[in-house]
C-alpha cells in the first residue's frame, strides 16, 4: 500500500526544480542510482511500472518498445511519454544522463538492484 501511495503522490503532484534535494544539484554529484531511487522508484520499482504493467524498464519490455538504449530511457525521462511527466527540469541533462545509463545497465542485468 505504502508503494502504490508514493506511485500516486509523484503522479499527482510530480517533484520540481525547487524541492527539496533538488535532482539538478543532485545530479551533478549524484548517481544514477541515487537519481533513480530519489525520482523514479515510486512508479518504477525494481523496474517495474505500478502504473502501466506493461510499460515496465525491462530489457524485454524496453526492446518491444524501441527504448533499448540510454539515449532513448534519457529522451523519455528527460520529455516524458503518456502518463509519464518529463523531469529534464528536475533531473538536469547530467542527472537525465546518468540515470538513463543506470536503467540501461540494470535492465541488461535483469534488475538485480531490485
Amino acid at each position: 500500500m505504502p508503494v502504490l501511495l508514493a506511485g500516486w503522490l509523484l503522479v499527482a503532484f510530480p517533484p520540481t526544480a525547487g524541492a527539496v534535494g533538488d535532482g539538478a544539484a543532485l545530479a551533478a554529484g549524484g548517481s544514477g542510482a541515487q537519481l533513480f531511487e530519489a525520482h523514479c522508484a515510486g512508479c518504477h520499482i525494481h523496474g517495474g511500472n505500478i502504473i502501466r504493467r506493461g510499460k515496465t524498464l525491462k530489457l524485454a519490455a524496453l526492446e518491444r518498445q524501441g527504448l533499448a538504449s540510454p539515449e532513448a530511457i534519457a529522451a523519455i525521462a528527460a520529455a516524458g511519454v503518456g502518463q509519464m511527466g518529463g523531469y529534464a527540469e528536475v533531473l538536469g541533462d547530467e542527472g537525465v544522463t546518468a540515470v538513463a545509463a543506470w536503467v540501461w545497465e540494470q535492465a541488461q542485468a535483469g534488475w538485480p538492484a531490485g
